[in-house]
């Protein structure tokens, strides 16, 4: 089948690589930062507020769409990207994840996983196929394979079982594709053990898939932990085809991971902690429901262009918060977006400069000082 994905590395800066992929949706600047729109929508905040903050590309979710409204229903109105008003690439995630963080409703066979929604009780089964199929309904530019996350810390036992599943898996979803103008990306699962790791990416390379993401992170291990994986794993990945990590994203972890050759990555952290009273910042977080914000006429972050920096202070971000008002969320959450964006602008802007190492080192300092 042809592939309407194209990748090309424009510079590399040791591994840290400086790309660009081109959708049937547009063109990503790599590497990027995708925020989630699990439900159609970056909670909170317009598709125009994403596009003036600098977003290039959204996560939508397999499984939550395909219980509310339905997949049928969003390919009945004109597709995902009509639907939720994002004329931009859209990736969906398959429901993979939701094997490791809904396992208390699922269960899991070599056929697929059957979920009894969280929603009305109502089952939810979901095949190779038919993950496939909800995402071509949608009409996604980037869709995943279904795969099995296990959480850490399970046995070796677990871990190999999931990377067999995963990769019979990987293999149905690539037999059951039919659009041509949607690429599909397998999915790297083996928890911290290397030779499970090396096994599923080789599978994988196999299937010949125009993308490979790195699955089963940020699933409890410590940092120091992961690192030394990732390098690994991207190390089995093909030079000419992007590379995702998923659900990974404080700063650092980003710069870890860009240093080892990651192009993609998404995560719920800047606005469910923007939801939550949290600003990130150049060197931490500002927690702007604390007391020492009461009075402080100081903006966010003096640099930045986001509403919430240009136009109010922290006082009045700290009132907002303690006043219960939706406004004070809204305002966080589009900070944290802008914060990414410009955050992955000077990633690409360091490794185009062959600067990249320097950069990393200063940001991680500010983050050591910081803690």
């Amino acid at each position: 089948m042809a592939e309407t994905l194209v990748f090309e590395v424009i510079r590399e800066c040791e591994r840290a690589r400086w790309g660009r992929l081109t959708t049937a949706h547009g063109v990503v600047e790599t590497p990027a930062f995708m925020p989630v729109g699990t439900q159609a929508t970056v909670k909170g905040l317009l598709p125009e507020q994403l596009r003036q903050a600098g977003v290039q590309m959204l996560l939508a979710n397999t499984y939550h769409l395909a219980l509310r409204p339905g997949a049928e229903l969003i390919a009945q109105l004109g597709g995902l990207h009509r639907f939720m008003g994002w004329s931009g690439p859209i990736l969906t995630d398959s429901g993979g994840y939701q094997v490791f963080s809904l396992a208390a409703i699922r269960r899991i066979t070599d056929h697929g996983v059957e979920f009894r929604s969280h929603v009305d009780g109502s089952l939810l089964e979901l095949t190779p196929e038919r993950a496939v199929e909800i995402q071509e309904l949608l009409g996604s530019d980037i869709a995943m394979c279904l795969d099995e996350c296990p959480p850490y810390g399970a046995p070796e036992i677990v871990l190999r079982e999931a990377v067999r599943r995963t990769i019979h898996w990987a293999e149905r979803c690539r037999r059951a594709q039919r659009r041509s103008d949607q690429a599909m990306f397998g999915i790297v699962q083996g928890g911290l053990l290397e030779d499970l790791r090396r096994e599923c990416a080789q599978a994988l390379v196999g299937l010949d898939f125009p993308g490979y993401a790195l699955g089963g992170f940020s699933v409890g291990e410590p940092a120091e932990l992961m690192y030394p994986v990732i390098a690994l794993v991207t190390r089995w990945l093909p030079e000419n085809k992007p590379r995702y990590l998923m659900g990974v994203g404080r700063p650092q972890d980003i710069l870890e991971a860009v240093s080892a050759g990651i192009d993609l990555f998404d995560c719920v952290l800047p606005t469910r902690n923007g939801r939550n009273g949290q600003a990130f910042v150049p060197g931490g977080v500002v927690r702007i429901r604390n007391a020492v914000h009461r009075s402080d006429p100081r903006p966010l972050q003096e640099d930045c262009p986001c509403p919430a920096c240009r136009e109010f202070s922290r006082a009045y971000l700290h009132h907002l918060f303690h006043a219960e008002e939706m406004l004070g969320p809204i305002l966080l959450s589009l900070h944290n977006i802008t914060f990414y964006q410009r955050f992955m602008r000077e990633i690409r802007e360091a490794i185009a400069a062959g600067q990249f190492a320097q950069y990393r080192a200063s940001r991680l300092a500010q983050y050591q000082a910081a803690n």
